[in-house]
């Protein structure tokens, strides 16, 4: 028998911590539409699951398999979905950089640089959580 998409994606969503509206948000669908998914009221398009796929860290196959998502859809897919946000690609960037830092000054370059990106990062990003992982990070680098 197979698991409901809805109930998976529900699964992934409280794995994450987040409520409906935080994950309708990042996907950029009401919170009712996803309420409306996640109950089986509603069966998301290839967009829509590329989409959560990407932000809940799954190739969109990876989400549907198993489920009751209709084959004729699930072959629409792509193949893969991004799965990072630019807070996410910045963050990792700094500490990759970082931990290649040999001498003082070139890591004095960095943290400069890094601060100066993280900052007008800060000015366009809206998602709360990534805010206050920018918040954390800036703060490290004073």
């Amino acid at each position: 028998m197979s698991e409901a998409l809805g109930h998976r994606i529900a699964k992934h969503r409280t794995e994450l911590g987040w409520t409906q509206a935080e994950l309708a948000e990042r996907v950029g669908i009401s919170r009712v539409a996803l309420s409306h998914i996640e109950s089986g009221i509603s069966t998301p398009g290839e967009r829509t699951v590329a989409l959560l796929a990407g932000v809940v860290k799954v190739e969109p196959h990876e989400l549907v398999a198993g489920t009751d998502y209709p084959p004729a859809k699930a072959e629409r897919l792509p193949v893969v979905a991004a799965r990072y946000t630019e807070v996410e690609y910045q963050l990792a960037l700094l500490d990759a950089r970082l931990a290649a830092a040999v001498d003082p000054v070139q890591r004095a370059r960095i943290v400069a640089d890094s601060r100066d990106v993280l900052v007008r990062l800060m000015a366009r990003t809206h998602d709360r959580r990534e805010r206050e992982l920018l918040r954390v990070h800036i703060a490290r680098l004073q």
